[in-house]
């Protein structure tokens, strides 16, 4: 047996002794069972496509992130103002009646202004906040939403009423603010000035180019930061500084009752999505974030579902921007919205051809953005399905410390060079201005001449009451200004690659290993294997085509046995040849010669 595989040699050395034979044979072919069990096992593995992280660690210089501050005031449309004032007394109508609170006997009221003419834009009245009780008899606050026939019902509650008034005003804000015009004043500059004193990257003052600014409806006015820095060195001097206003303004209370800076650290060219991943600075003090760099590569299929852009996916992105899961999803949600409730939701792109809803003329459109909302928080929408993650994407991981600022030594003195008293009307000095000097470094942000006040509400403070304090002071209280100063904390950045388990040679090499674990072969070993197959499958072919010659002879000669020979059966050329001299000699030999290798006998011819 010309195989060297282990076992095979035993099967033709123990022919003598039929159960070393038969031992050897079980042995032989259970062993053989054990070994595609296991390739089985291991194919089935390889086949799911299992990864691995790998984790490494690299130094190099790094692109500075994008920075996205909000000082969190929202303002007043102007083309809005009569009917954000009808909301508000709404909203005092609803408050008072659930919590007995008088906003014009607390000097905390919503507006200042007198309500102007009955506007043009009426609002859905019939959804008011209500008092609910839940199950257990834990009490809850919301509001009752219908479809348009008034059918399907449900009520929208909350456990905290700051967060049920909130969310109640929200919904009729988004409704009065789907109804202005597109081009409407919605910028920055619509507040009365910008927040930022002051900015410096590196040592250097910032450039007007490094900044785009734009209006949150939540979160108010806007700055995104992206200049083309390359950080050259970690540390606090070779980051971001910068010297913010946190003026607690009073557009829309109700809305916004948060005081401060919403900060997010982002990739270039993707959208800061606050409400997700935005952080908040608290006003008076100096807030430090150390910066540090994850890096994540992802396998594409057959391993895992990712995507290097937007293209090929069935969810078009609605944001002129790069690719981000979440923008995906927002932009699936806002599909989904606009197929379901034949508007979208008015703090998302719209796609092409679609409105904003409002009250107007979408009177159920609550009911339904609602419902959709409750399917995405319980994830029975198909956006995560239709929005894989990418699959190259960078993380920040931020640490975050803060200090008093400015202390109470320095405060007097900071302030004054921050307000410049003095320094004329404050509402016309409130923005920072920009400065072109004669190099050629271009436009950079000075600080402005502003005058921090402080406003006295409508019966509020008691040192307002009191006389103590004029309705404008001209204090600087800490509470208006803040300080942030945001750095790398290190260059060094991590890189998280996914590794296939079984690539197609470590395939190979495990299967070997199992071969030789079990038959302690090589290649060749398999290749002689497969040539002892071969071999026996070509003896059993021509044993088989033999025995069946055999048995066609057996019958043909049975046959001839029981027919009486004649010459007139042979033909003419045989008859002749019978009839010459030696001719049935011939034929005799060849009848010997046949019987004989019918019998398995070796034919030897004899001398005449």
């Amino acid at each position: 047996m010309n195989a060297t595989m282990h076992g095979a040699i035993r099967l033709v050395c123990s022919s003598r002794n039929r159960l070393k034979t038969v031992c050897w044979g079980l042995l032989l072919l259970g062993t053989l069972g054990m070994l595609y069990w296991q390739f089985g096992l291991l194919l089935e593995q390889y086949w799911q496509y299992p990864v691995i992280m790998t984790v490494s660690v690299h130094s190099e210089q790094k692109l500075f992130p994008s920075v996205t501050l909000c000082d969190m005031n929202p303002h007043r449309p102007r083309l809005a103002r009569s009917q954000l004032l009808a909301l508000d007394a709404f909203a005092q109508e609803n408050i008072y009646a659930l919590y007995k609170f008088n906003f014009s006997v607390s000097g905390d009221a919503p507006f200042a202004e007198a309500p102007g003419p009955e506007p043009a834009f009426q609002l859905d009245r019939a959804i008011r906040l209500q008092r609910l009780r839940g199950p257990g008899g834990q009490n809850k606050v919301g509001f009752r939403l219908c479809n348009s026939t008034g059918g399907d019902c449900f009520y929208r509650a909350y456990p905290s009423g700051v967060t049920a008034v909130r969310a109640w005003y929200r919904f009729h804000y988004v409704s009065i603010l789907a109804v202005l015009p597109t081009d409407h004043e919605d910028n920055h500059r619509s507040q009365g000035g910008h927040f930022v004193f002051s900015c410096r990257y590196n040592g250097q003052d910032c450039q007007a180019r490094h900044f785009q600014t734009f209006h949150h409806p939540t979160y108010g006015s806007c700055y995104t930061f992206n200049g083309d820095w390359v950080a050259q060195r970690p540390g606090i001097t070779h980051g971001i500084s910068l010297v913010l206003r946190t003026e607690q303004q009073d557009h829309l209370p109700l809305l916004s009752t948060e005081a401060g800076i919403k900060v997010m650290v982002h990739k270039r060219n993707h959208t800061p999505f606050l409400e997700h991943r935005g952080f908040s600075v608290r006003p008076g003090t100096e807030t430090t974030i150390g910066i540090r760099e994850d890096e994540v590569h992802r396998l594409g299929s057959p391993y895992g579902r990712c995507t290097d852009g937007a293209e090929g996916l069935d969810v078009p992105l609605l944001y002129n921007a790069s690719y981000t899961m979440q923008a995906c999803l927002v932009s699936c949600f806002q599909q989904l919205m606009v197929e379901t409730c034949s508007c979208g939701y008015y703090f998302h792109p719209l796609p092409t051809g679609a409105e904003y809803c409002n009250s107007a003329r979408h009177p159920a459109w609550g009911h339904c953005f609602y419902r959709l909302y409750r399917d995405l928080e319980t994830h029975r929408l198909p956006c995560a399905t239709r929005c894989p993650r990418p699959c190259r994407e960078s993380s920040y991981k931020l640490s975050a410390g803060t200090a008093r600022w400015p202390s109470s030594t320095s405060a007097d003195w900071i302030l004054a060079v921050l307000g410049q008293p003095g320094g004329g009307n404050p509402s016309e000095s409130a923005s920072p201005s920009w400065e072109h000097p004669s190099s050629s470094r271009g436009p950079v942000w000075a600080p402005p001449p502003a005058t921090l006040t402080l406003q006295c509400p409508q019966g509020g403070a008691p040192a307002c009451r009191s006389g103590a304090l004029p309705p404008t002071s001209v204090l600087h209280p800490r509470s208006n200004v803040a300080k942030v100063n945001i750095f790398y904390q290190e260059l060094n950045y991590r890189t998280v690659d996914e590794t296939p388990v079984y690539s197609v040679p470590q395939l190979l090499s495990a299967m070997g290993s199992l071969w030789s674990l079990w038959f302690g072969s090589s290649v060749l070993s398999v290749l002689e294997l497969l040539e002892l197959l071969l071999d026996a499958i070509a003896l059993t072919v021509l044993l088989g085509c033999r025995r069946l010659r055999r048995a066609q002879g057996t019958s043909q000669g049975s046959n001839a046995s029981h027919i009486k020979p004649e010459a007139t059966q042979l033909p003419s050329d045989c008859r002749h040849d019978v009839k010459r001299p030696g001719a049935q000699l011939v034929m005799l030999q060849a009848l010997t010669r046949v019987s004989a290798e019918e019998q398995g006998q070796e034919w030897v011819p004899q001398d005449s």
